[in-house]
């Protein structure tokens, strides 16, 4: 049991038996075209997922990804659309909106680190406080209203440059992780932050800088999905709330801090896309889908008690 529950290949495996139980039982579910859009859909979840895990290792939480990528969405589409954006018809809008959203993500992202350290206050509550400013922002800035006429240069991320950028920040934040000062002292923060800050680690700029990540990473999302979709929406990413939150932990990465991968996190991901892709080719409503992704978050929660207590055994 001990084994079970810590293995890393856990997470891999039960996805691999997701597939091949409904992959017979769904028609339709093993051609082609399901499969890549399977592949399309998981790829902006891995990397927003990939944001909220460096915060989860760090011993925090980060509720506002998805309010970031809607803002970031607007603020973006306003720049570039061609009818009434800032630099409509100019050839640099494209460039200059996409480093604009992820200037927007990580200031987002930083303002929600600073609020936990420097004001001590709860992650939960901050980043729940600032899901909703950032959000509510986002639906005053368009009035509840899309944005359209996009640039195509801006459309074409859609294709290859989503599957370049997934796979930049996976080796890169694997790269940070596992082989970086940085990642050492993210591990030990989230492990603990009293005995860290003790030991030299500069908690409270670590803490930030992770948040930052979260919210940077949530802005490449948002350009990988506003590109997608051709559109600026004040409500993109609403839907994905708890694929994120559901990805990062099943794929491992602990609520208590100090604990996750890049590797289980993709896992996670793969697992979540698995049984969104396979409710929906049922026709199971949202609502049903949405509860049983509820379920999910409370087993893989209970499943990270579970290890935490082995684990703690194990020291003992």
């Amino acid at each position: 049991m001990r084994g079970l529950l810590t293995s890393r290949y856990l997470v891999a495996v039960l996805a691999a038996a997701c597939f091949a139980v409904c992959a017979p039982l769904i028609p339709g579910m093993a051609t082609s075209g399901n499969l890549s859009n399977l592949v399309w859909n998981m790829l902006p979840l891995a990397v927003v997922t990939i944001g909220e895990v460096f915060v989860l290792i760090a011993g925090g939480i980060d509720l506002s990804v998805t309010a970031i990528i809607a803002l970031c969405s607007v603020t973006g589409a306003l720049v570039m659309n061609g009818r009434t954006g800032y630099l409509a018809g100019n050839p640099a809008a494209a460039p200059v909106a996409v480093l604009f959203m992820l200037l927007v993500g990580a200031l987002l992202g930083f303002l929600n680190g600073c609020a936990v350290t420097r004001l001590r206050m709860p992650a939960f509550i901050v980043t729940l406080t600032t899901m909703m400013f950032f959000g509510g922002f986002a639906v005053w800035l368009t009035r509840s209203a899309n944005i359209d006429a996009l640039p195509p240069a801006f459309n074409g991320l859609a294709g290859f440059g989503t599957l370049t950028v997934a796979v930049v920040v996976a080796l890169a934040a694997h790269r940070t992780l596992r082989h970086s000062i940085f990642g050492r002292w993210l591990y030990a923060t989230g492990m603990n932050a009293r005995a860290s800050l003790v030991s030299g680690v500069p908690v409270h700029a670590v803490t930030i800088a992770a948040y930052s990540v979260s919210g940077l990473l949530a802005a490449a999302a948002s350009v990988l999905y506003t590109a997608r979709l051709e559109t600026g929406s004040p409500v993109l990413g609403q839907r994905i709330f708890l694929d994120v939150i559901a990805a990062a932990v099943i794929g491992g990465t602990s609520l208590f801090g100090g604990r996750g991968t890049v590797a289980g996190t993709l896992a996670g991901v793969l697992f979540v896309a698995l049984l969104d892709n396979s409710l929906n080719l049922l026709g199971v409503s949202f609502f049903l889908v949405f509860t049983a992704k509820g379920v999910v978050i409370l087993v893989a929660a209970l499943l990270d008690s579970a290890a935490q207590r082995v684990l703690g055994e194990a020291v003992e």
